[in-house]
């Protein structure tokens, strides 16, 4: 299997692109850490930086224990452990949150609930943050925050503020849903100023949507701040242009999840089969070989170029470039891992870093100059 290498800069010179016909390719001959490395640019379910940013919530139980955090295996029994932990350290902070919205109520104004900002705050590199998103993380008062919300971000939040981790992955879900609704619901009415923080846009595949329409109905103003969706940031970052023109001239975003789950979620790939559109697919590593498959028997050119990006814009970013029909077999073997996106289409041969023969994109640059 050839190395793989992330991508550090698309200022290197491309000059000697043309000819080759690598799957795995980086103008960077520094290769990251491997696979086992346990460094993460996100906040992982049991990462240190995890439990060390959300202390307040374990502090009193695990100094008053005399073991060090033996938590059993079953991880249904570590969740449930671990909301056992928090519960506590909630009620606290919930009750001082009520004591002081009614100490400035004194005077005989009614104190009415707190905001809920859902905020996106991009792909990971924590510079493509906006500056709204910025003053709002800095003036919060507790902050639910995702995975794929990258340690940088985390740094940016103000000493006084109250982080808690409700992460989703992949069998393992540290708040439900509903549990998450009632959080942010709970203290708002408590007079909070309350962040949810998403990786990427809150309200692409993220599930802003349904926070803001339960909260909405409890009579709570929901404000959001976009971010940049991982398409968005991921393509600038490799020079591929989502739609161009005679090249691409739509962008269609997808997910390789299901609501219910299952191994080919993906129906919509009769119509997404489309050789002058980009098709983007979040949370596709289980998914893409089924979705691949499907696209290529609805007429997509097995050819169409592709590229699979794991943790997009974070200086730990590994980059598969393939045609179509090898993409899947080449990102098993290079074995990214979550979070991975992919492009599929015609434009990701426009990348500087495209590794394949440069005829494809000369002949689709010669053919937008005589339109």
């Amino acid at each position: 299997m050839a190395a793989v290498y992330k991508l550090s800069s698309l200022s290197s010179s491309t000059s000697s692109l043309s000819g080759q016909s690598y799957n795995h390719f980086s103008l960077n001959p520094r290769p990251i850490c491997s696979l086992q490395c346990k460094s993460s640019p996100f906040t992982e379910k049991h990462s240190i930086e995890r439990y060390q940013r959300d202390h307040w919530l374990y502090k009193n139980q695990l100094e008053s224990s005399s073991c060090s955090c033996s938590l059993p295996f079953d991880k249904e029994s570590i969740r449930e452990n671990d909301i056992a932990l928090q519960l506590p350290e909630l009620k606290k902070l919930l009750q001082v949150l009520k004591e002081k919205r009614g100490t400035f109520g004194k005077d005989g104004e009614k104190c009415g609930p707190g905001n809920v900002y859902l905020v996106g705050t991009g792909p990971g590199d924590p510079e493509l943050l906006t500056l709204k998103a910025v003053k709002v993380i800095q003036k919060a008062d507790l902050l639910l925050y995702d995975r794929l919300v990258s340690n940088d971000v985390l740094d940016l939040v103000g000493p006084d503020a109250r982080l808690l981790y409700v992460g989703k992955t992949a069998g393992y879900h540290s708040r439900t849903q509903e549990e998450i609704h009632e959080l942010l619901l709970s203290f708002a009415e408590a007079g909070a100023t309350v962040v949810r923080l998403k990786g990427g846009d809150p309200l692409v595949f993220g599930r802003g949507g349904e926070e803001m329409d339960f909260l909405q109905l409890q009579g709570i103003q929901v404000k959001v701040i976009p971010g940049i969706t991982a398409a968005s940031g991921i393509t600038a970052e490799l020079g591929i242009p989502l739609t161009h023109r005679g090249v691409a001239n739509s962008v269609r975003f997808l997910t390789g999840h299901s609501r219910k789950g299952g191994t080919d979620p993906l129906f919509v790939a009769e119509n997404a089969a489309d050789p002058d559109s980009t098709l983007v697919v979040y949370m596709g590593l289980a998914t893409l070989p089924f979705l691949a498959s499907k696209l290529m028997h609805h007429g997509l050119p097995a050819n169409t170029p592709a590229a699979a990006v794991e943790r997009g814009t974070t200086p730990q970013q590994r980059v598969v470039f393939a045609e179509l029909k090898d993409l899947a077999d080449e990102i098993a073997s290079a074995e990214l891992i979550s979070p991975t996106l992919i492009i599929i289409g015609k434009v990701v041969a426009l990348s500087p870093f495209w590794p394949h023969s440069s005829k494809e994109a000369s002949y689709l640059v010669e053919v937008v100059q005589k339109t």
